[in-house]
């Protein structure tokens, strides 16, 4: 990833996340936190990653609702943000956290086993 690449997506988590917890007025949203982004090379298409607090039922509503939020979200953007050309936003589930407590409890079981 090239270094413009680099803080174009730094920019974009910070400002999606803005966008979301101060401009988006859905009270069916949920707690969710704005994890990575990645931008393609030629800048037309971005992923923004976001983790989102619940259960599974209360993780599919929510990547709904974000996901019929994207041109509002992209919208915002576009009064943030002054590019040539504004990428293409779609939200991602980042699923790393629960991997991350998966593989604690499993080191957590071998650890009781050996005891």
């Amino acid at each position: 990833m090239s270094t413009r690449q680099e803080k174009i997506c730094g920019l974009l988590k910070e400002e999606v996340s803005d966008i979301l917890f101060r401009e988006f007025k859905d009270p069916r949203l949920g707690f969710i936190t704005v994890t990575d982004a990645e931008i393609t090379p030629d800048l037309q298409h971005a992923r923004i990653f976001v983790s989102v607090l619940g259960n599974d039922e209360e993780r599919a509503t929510n990547m709904a609702i974000l996901k019929r939020s994207q041109h509002f979200v992209r919208q915002e953007l576009k009064k943030r943000i002054h590019m040539k050309t504004l990428p293409d936003i779609e939200f991602k589930l980042d699923t790393t956290a629960d991997q991350g407590i998966r593989i604690f409890e499993l080191l957590e079981e071998i650890k009781h086993d050996e005891e």
